[in-house]
């Protein structure tokens, strides 16, 4: 079954090219937004499966706007893609609930491949997003957790945070991708964690793991 995805940009020449390059990797672009109240209404319309979005827009800046889709629409994820590579901004969207980050000079084959591993409930780390997460660390202490992970739990945690996907996580631990579902839902529990990055972002605090 296809992603259905949703672009979220004020340049239109931009969005069409997005259009075409995704579709021709047979993703199915599903709606177009100028801003980021167009893309909040389109994500309520149509529930795509991901939205590709911008952070720079009129009358809703994208951050702004994933804050809300993620609040509203849970099921719904969200890519950021922008030409800001300063960590404030990646920040600030991992806060939000982004599920992904993509500075625009990436290729569209990262593209695409970054919207099919949300899709899938991966949340990529990419070395932009563990930059910003170090400065987060750094910036944030960690409040501590009443119970630890697990070893194993701990290598899963680091595979991770290295940029693994869980297929990638399930071949080097010789374990069942089931299974690495079911430590990283122990992880999230464990560290009051909604998703990968935040689970790693808490993982380092507590110095579980490292980011290279």
């Amino acid at each position: 079954m296809s992603v259905r995805v949703v672009l979220a940009d004020d340049h239109r020449i931009l969005r069409e090219g997005l259009r075409r390059s995704l579709e021709a990797q047979g993703l199915d672009v599903v709606g177009e937004a100028a801003d980021g109240e167009e893309a909040i209404e389109l994500a309520e319309a149509l529930h795509p499966d991901v939205v590709l979005m911008d952070v720079t827009m009129p009358v809703l800046d994208g951050v702004e706007a994933t804050r809300r889709i993620r609040h509203r629409l849970p099921a719904v994820r969200v890519v950021v893609l922008t030409m800001h590579a300063d960590e404030a901004t990646m920040a600030r969207a991992i806060r939000v609930g982004a599920d992904g980050y993509l500075v625009k000079d990436c290729s569209s084959d990262e593209i695409a491949d970054t919207v099919r591993l949300v899709a899938a409930g991966e949340t990529p780390v990419s070395r932009q997003v563990a930059a910003s997460m170090l400065d987060e660390v750094h910036r944030v202490p960690d409040s501590g957790a009443e119970e630890l992970v697990s070893k194993r739990e701990e290598e899963v945690l680091q595979l991770i945070a290295d940029g693994c996907s869980s297929a990638e996580v399930a071949d080097r631990l010789y374990i069942s991708q089931k299974t690495v579902k079911n430590h990283l839902a122990s992880i999230y529990q464990k560290l009051d964690a909604r998703d990968r990055t935040q689970a790693v972002l808490r993982a380092v605090r507590m110095g579980i793991v490292r980011l290279g």
